[in-house]
């Protein structure tokens, strides 16, 4: 017998040995049980007839142009916050109606803001702005958030197009943490189930020009208790269209 059956019968014999013993594994595919029948989906109701109509949908949300307010150089970092939004929410009431009492305290509260972006005291409810290019078009956009006084916060987003500024997202609701994620605004705001919360994605749409909520979900948190007496502010169309 040469060297390599040698080597062979040696190695045969060993495997046998861990067979007989009961050690290693000998390998080989095994069954995992019967697969399920694949199920395609099932449509239900198939003879509907179309719709007359589109229902009420918060993504139909359009640009509305903000007057009055200068934007040096295109940049928004050199325009005042606050300026932006008394300007706006005068031009543009966005989720709430004129008559609104939380708009009109609002409205109210916005002569207090200070003329810088620094040091603001007292009742203004204009958030610390942050910057962030949403449009992809290698400028900084202007994320603003106002506190109103139904326990809401109000989110608007500015963009500079043609030397005009423009708003390119408007939203009000009981928020409980927003997120920059690359150029998308993740809004978690508070559901009408207790321990529950919504997650929001706003995108920019080059179609329409403005940030649409690609994604709205709803998820089990047990820090999201919902506070008495506290209604959901779930998006609806407002006159101007870009409201949430």
């Amino acid at each position: 017998m040469n060297r390599s059956r040698l080597a062979l019968a040696a190695a045969l014999t060993a495997a046998a040995a861990l067979l007989v013993g009961g050690c290693g594994d000998p390998g080989g595919l095994r069954g995992a049980g019967a697969t399920p029948t694949a199920e395609g989906p099932t449509h239900l109701w198939p003879d509907l007839p179309p719709p007359s109509a589109p229902a009420e949908d918060y993504g139909a949300i359009e640009a509305v142009k903000v007057t009055g307010v200068k934007v040096p150089g295109g940049d928004l970092h050199k325009v005042d916050p606050a300026d932006v939004v008394r300007a706006d929410f005068t031009q543009n009431p966005g989720t709430y109606e004129r008559s609104d009492t939380a708009y009109k305290k609002t409205v109210e509260r916005l002569k207090d803001c200070a003329a810088d972006n620094s040091g603001r005291t007292g009742r203004c409810p204009v958030l610390k702005a942050y910057y962030r290019d949403l449009t992809g078009d290698g400028r900084d956009d202007l994320i603003v958030g106002v506190s109103t006084p139904d326990d809401n916060l109000d989110i608007r987003v500015y963009a500079e197009e043609d030397r005009q500024l423009t708003q390119i997202m408007e939203m009000s609701d009981a928020v409980l943490g927003v997120e920059l994620a690359a150029r998308d605004l993740i809004i978690r705001a508070v559901s009408s189930l207790p321990g529950y919360e919504y997650h929001t994605v706003w995108s920019w749409d080059a179609h329409q020009k403005a940030m649409l909520p690609t994604s709205d979900e709803i998820v089990r948190s047990a820090s999201a208790s919902r506070p008495k007496n506290l209604p959901s502010k779930r998006p609806k169309p407002s006159p101007s269209g870009t409201g949430r």
